[in-house]
C-alpha cells in the first residue's frame, strides 16, 4: 500500500500541486493570523505620564455596579462609564489634610505622595487606588490600546476563518476532481483486486502526506509572513505602532501547531468525501470512457448542498423576523453568507449543464463551447464553484458594508433640518434663538431584572429649538415634551410605551432616576436616541450645533468646523472607513488567491487529460487557432457561469438586509461594488485562461 502511495505522488504531483499550494498557504495566513492574535494580548506596558512623580493615584470610580437578579440569586453587574467621576469632595479633603496632593488636568483623578496602603485605608469604597504601571490607566487616552486589540483581533479572526473556510472549499474540490480524472485509473486497480477499503486507505493516504508536508511548509511561510502583514496593518491605520513589536517578539507556540494540525484535517477532511467516491468505483470503470459526466451530483452531495443553502435561507428570514438590526452588524454579514455559498457551489452541477446550453454563441466554434461546456459537468461546475467564492465575498462583504454606512449616512443626513452643522469638541453654547446644540452622553438601563445595558445618547441643551431642527422616526409621543423628568427613547429600550416610566442611570454612575418617556423613535441603524436634557447628562459637552446660518453664535468657534449639512453628513458617516475596507480587502484577496490557485490548478489537470480529445480536433480540420478559441471559450462560460451564481448569492444577502433596513425604518440604498465584483471576475478570467491555454497550446502543435 505505502510503495502505491508514494509511486502515485511522485508520478502524480502535479494533480496534487495545487492542493498543496492551496494548503501551505492556508496554513501560512492561520500562523499569520495566530501570531496577530496572540501578539494583541502582548501590548507594551506604557510608563505614566499624567502622575508619573507621584507614587498613588486615587482616581474618581469609573465604573456602575447595580444588583440584578438572576435566577433564584442576586450579583452585581458591572458597566463601565464614559469617564471617571470626580474624586469625591470630602476625600479630597481628607487627602489634602494628610499628605501631599498633585492635581493634573481634570478633577477625575489626583497623585498623592504617601503609602499606598495608607491611602487604601482611608479611600475604602470611594475611589480607586493605583500604583505601579496602573497609574498610566489615569492617563488620558488609556483605553485607545484595549480599543485597538478589539478591533484587530475582530479582523484577525474574520480572515483567519475565511482562510480556513476558502482552503477547506480548494482542497475538497482538488481531491474530488482528481478522483473524477483517475477513474479507470481506479477501475483498473479494482480489476486486479483492489477493495474499495484499500482504494480509500490509498487516497487518504496520499492527503495525509500531502497535508503534513503543505502544513510544514505553511508554517514557515506564516513565520516569514507575520511581520509584513504587521507592518501593513500599521501603514494602514488599523493596528497601533507597538503591533510589529509585538509580533517580532514571539511568543506563544500555539499559532504554529493549531495551524499545523488544522492544515492536516483539512487535507483529511477534503480527501473524505472523495475517498468515498473511490471506493464506489467498480471494475468495469477500467472499459469505459465516455465523454458526457455522469453521476455528476451524488445524493449525498445534493442533500448537503440543499440544507446548506435552505439552512442559509432560513436563518436569514429567521433573522429578519426576530432580531433585524443583527442583520447590520459586521458579524452577521460578514459570516451569514457562508452557508448559502458553500450550498449554491455543492449544488452548482445541477446548475451547469442548463446554464451552459442558455448560452448562444455564433459559429461552430460557439455550438463546441456550449456543447462541451454542457457535457463535461465536473469540470465546468469544478471551474465555477471557486469563481462563486470570491464573487459572493466581493458582493456580500464590500456591499453590505457599504450599504450599512450608507444608511446611516442617509438616516444622519436626513435627521436634520438645519442648513449648517458645526462639530468639535467642547463647543460654545449658542447664546439665541436660530441653533440647537447637542452633546455625546450615556444612560444604563436595566433590561428585565437580568442585565444592565449602556446606550449611547445625545444630550440636548434646549429641547424646543432641538426639536424644531430635528427630523426623527417617532413612532409614538412628541418630542417636544422632552424635560428634565423625561426621556426619548426607541424600540429597543424594554419600556417603550409613551407614559411609561423608565429608571436609568446618567454617565457618571449617578441614579437611578425615574423618566417619563415622552417620544419613541423607530430603532433605524442604531443612532435613533436615546435623547435626555443636559440636567441628565453630567460631564456632556456640546460637539454639535445645528443652525440656519454659518455662524451660531456671536464669536468664530474655537476649533469648530462649520459645514452644510449635506458636506456634514458625508464627512462624518463616509460610505465605508479606510480601516474597515482594509480588512475586508484584506478578507477578498486571501479569496482570490486561493481562486486563482484552483483555477490554476483544476485546469492544468483537465486540459492535460484532453490530449486526445483536442488531438481529433485538429484531424477533423480544426486550427489551432479554433482549438484554443473553443478551449479558452469553455473556461470563460464556467467563469461566467460562477460569476453569475456568485452575483444570485449577493443579491440574496443584500435582499435580506434591505428588509432589515427597511423593517428598522431606516434608509435603504442598496449597493453592489460593481467595480471590485468586475475586478475580481477579470482577475478569474485571466488566470483560467492562461492556465487552459498553456496545455492546450501543446497537444495542438
Amino acid at each position: 500500500m505505502l510503495t502505491v502511495v508514494f509511486a502515485g505522488l511522485r508520478d502524480r504531483w502535479t494533480a496534487l500541486l495545487g492542493g498543496f499550494v492551496a494548503l501551505a498557504l492556508g496554513v501560512g495566513l492561520l500562523v499569520v493570523m495566530g501570531v496577530g492574535l496572540s501578539a494583541t494580548g502582548r501590548a507594551p506596558e506604557r510608563a505614566p505620564e499624567r502622575f508619573a512623580s507621584s507614587p498613588v493615584v486615587v482616581q474618581g470610580q469609573d465604573h456602575l455596579s447595580v444588583e440584578v437578579r438572576r435566577g433564584p440569586e442576586t450579583t452585581v453587574v458591572d458597566a463601565p462609564l464614559d469617564r471617571p467621576q470626580p474624586v469625591d469632595t470630602e476625600l479630597l479633603r481628607e487627602l489634602r489634610a494628610r499628605w501631599t496632593v498633585t492635581v493634573a488636568g481634570g478633577p477625575d483623578a489626583v497623585g498623592v505622595d504617601a503609602p499606598a496602603g495608607a491611602v487604601r485605608a482611608l479611600a475604602g469604597t470611594r475611589a480607586r487606588v493605583l500604583t505601579g504601571d496602573e497609574r498610566r490607566l489615569a492617563d488620558p487616552g488609556a483605553g485607545h490600546d484595549a480599543q485597538a486589540r478589539v478591533t484587530l483581533d475582530a479582523l484577525l479572526g474574520t480572515a483567519g476563518g475565511v482562510s480556513a473556510f476558502v482552503s477547506v472549499f480548494v482542497v475538497a474540490s482538488t481531491f474530488a476532481f482528481a478522483v473524477a480524472l483517475r477513474r479507470r485509473e481506479y477501475g483498473l486497480l479494482r480489476t486486479v483486486g483492489a477493495t474499495p477499503g484499500q482504494l480509500r486507505r490509498m487516497l487518504l493516504a496520499e492527503a495525509a502526506c500531502v497535508g503534513v508536508l503543505a502544513s510544514a511548509a505553511g508554517c514557515l511561510l506564516g513565520a516569514r509572513g507575520a511581520p509584513y502583514l504587521a507592518r501593513a496593518l500599521v501603514d494602514g491605520g488599523v493596528a497601533p505602532d507597538w503591533f510589529p513589536l509585538a509580533v517580532r517578539d514571539g511568543g506563544a507556540s500555539w499559532p504554529f501547531h493549531a495551524a499545523f494540525w488544522t492544515g492536516v484535517t483539512v487535507a483529511l477532511a477534503g480527501a473524505f468525501a472523495a475517498s468515498r467516491r473511490a471506493g464506489r468505483i467498480g471494475p468495469a470503470a477500467a472499459l469505459r470512457e465516455a465523454d458526457v459526466d455522469t453521476d455528476v451530483l451524488p445524493l449525498g452531495r445534493a442533500l448537503l448542498g440543499a440544507v446548506l443553502l435552505l439552512g442559509g435561507l432560513g436563518l436569514l428570514v429567521w433573522t429578519y423576523a426576530t432580531e433585524p438590526s443583527e442583520l447590520l452588524k459586521r458579524k452577521a454579514y460578514t459570516t451569514q453568507p457562508m452557508p448559502l455559498i458553500t450550498g449554491a457551489a455543492l449544488l452548482a452541477p445541477l446548475l451547469v449543464r442548463p446554464a451552459a446550453r442558455a448560452v448562444r454563441l455564433p459559429g461552430a466554434v460557439g455550438m463546441l463551447v456550449r456543447e462541451n461546456g454542457a457535457a463535461a459537468v465536473r469540470r465546468t461546475a469544478a471551474v465555477a464553484a471557486p469563481v462563486l467564492v470570491t464573487v459572493a465575498l466581493a458582493g456580500t462583504l464590500l456591499g453590505s458594508a457599504a450599504t450599512v454606512t450608507g444608511a446611516k449616512a442617509a438616516e444622519a443626513a436626513g435627521q436634520t433640518r438645519a442648513a449648517y452643522v458645526t462639530t468639535g469638541t467642547a463647543l460654545p453654547r449658542p447664546t439665541g434663538p436660530g441653533a440647537s446644540a447637542t452633546g455625546a452622553t450615556s444612560v444604563f438601563v436595566r433590561d428585565g431584572e437580568e442585565a444592565l445595558v449602556k446606550y449611547g445618547a445625545r444630550a440636548v441643551a434646549d429641547p424646543a429649538a432641538w426639536a424644531s431642527y430635528a427630523r426623527l422616526p417617532v413612532l409614538a409621543g412628541d418630542p417636544r415634551d422632552l424635560d428634565d423628568r423625561s426621556i426619548v427613547v426607541n424600540e429597543e429600550f424594554e419600556r417603550h410605551t409613551v407614559g411609561e416610566t423608565v429608571e436609568v442611570w446618567r454617565a457618571d454612575g449617578r441614579g437611578p432616576v425615574r423618566l417619563r418617556v415622552a417620544a419613541v423613535l423607530a430603532r433605524g441603524t442604531g443612532s435613533n436616541g436615546p435623547y435626555v436634557t443636559w440636567a441628565n447628562a453630567p460631564g456632556a459637552t456640546v460637539d454639535r450645533i445645528d443652525s440656519d446660518r454659518p455662524a451660531p453664535v456671536p464669536v468664530p468657534v474655537p476649533g469648530g468646523t462649520v459645514r452644510s449639512a449635506a458636506d456634514w453628513a458625508a464627512a462624518t458617516h463616509p460610505t465605508t472607513t479606510p480601516q474597515t475596507r482594509l480588512g475586508l480587502l484584506l478578507v477578498l484577496g486571501i479569496a482570490l488567491v486561493y481562486t486563482v490557485i484552483a483555477l490554476a490548478n483544476t485546469l492544468l489537470m483537465a486540459t492535460s487529460v484532453r490530449g486526445p480529445e483536442l488531438a481529433s480536433l485538429r484531424l477533423a480540420g480544426a486550427t489551432r487557432g479554433q482549438v484554443l478559441r473553443a478551449v479558452a471559450g469553455e473556461t470563460l462560460l464556467a467563469v461566467g457561469i460562477g460569476a453569475v451564481l456568485g452575483l444570485a448569492v449577493t443579491a440574496v444577502c443584500l435582499a435580506g438586509l434591505g428588509g432589515g433596513l427597511a423593517a428598522l425604518a431606516a434608509p435603504v440604498a442598496l449597493t453592489v461594488p460593481w467595480s471590485q465584483v468586475a475586478a475580481a471576475v477579470g482577475v478569474c478570467a485571466v488566470a483560467a485562461t492562461g492556465a487552459c491555454a498553456l496545455p492546450a497550446w501543446r497537444f495542438t502543435r
